[in-house]
């Protein structure tokens, strides 16, 4: 019997030695998440270019301005960035390398305008389409654009504004006037014409 009692302590001790205490598990300290890239657009990588025509060849004058004013937008999307991106142009940094042509675009061209000290806009992106919402001679329209944005995030719009639509014929017939001998063709008739190309560039910088 002692031989019994003495063999079942053995195997109590054994068993208890061995069982192992449970611990409580750790607490799972969860995946650090990531802030999503954003694309930023900034006026220092924007240029906005247009050209106009004379002659009733409709010969190109391309001009520029150097000057974009508008505060660093950004968005998760290159067309979240881009929506209602607010802008303004002074007219004083319009150029055309020809200091002669730019000294009469100011003054007879937008010097006949209303507001002549600036443009301003707000670029818009709805149903897959854009627009820039333009106000000059004290005129706001919209000026439908093309948007292209390569895998290298280079963004170019373009589009055509037809001067009547800002009630500026006044102003083109100001310059005509002003440049009459200068816009005429080997025909000899001086021709200014309504339409004007815009093409702005911008590069979206991922933050």
């Amino acid at each position: 019997m002692k031989r019994i009692i003495a063999l079942l302590i053995v195997v109590f001790i054994g068993t208890t030695s061995c069982k192992q205490e449970k611990k409580d598990p750790k607490p799972e300290v969860p995946a650090q998440v990531e802030a999503a890239e954003k694309f930023v657009v900034k006026p220092e990588a924007t240029s906005v270019k247009w050209t106009a025509y004379k002659t009733t060849e409709k010969k190109g004058v391309g001009g520029e301005f150097t000057t974009l004013n508008f505060e660093n937008k950004e968005g998760n999307t290159p067309q979240e960035a881009l929506n209602n991106l607010s802008f303004s142009i002074p007219i004083s940094s319009l150029i055309t390398k020809d200091e002669s042509r730019d000294a009469k675009l100011k003054e007879f061209f937008f010097g006949a305008m209303l507001d002549t000290e600036f443009l301003k806009g707000t670029i818009k992106y709805a149903n897959d389409a854009y627009v820039a919402s333009i106000t000059m001679n004290g005129v706001t329209n919209d000026l439908p654009l093309e948007v292209s944005i390569t895998e290298e995030r280079r963004v170019s719009m373009t589009g055509t504004m037809n001067l009547k639509d800002w009630n500026a014929l006044g102003a083109l017939e100001s310059i005509n006037k002003a440049c009459f001998d200068l816009h005429k063709g080997a025909d000899g008739v001086s021709k200014t014409w309504e339409d004007v190309a815009i093409e702005v560039s911008t590069f979206l910088r991922k933050n």
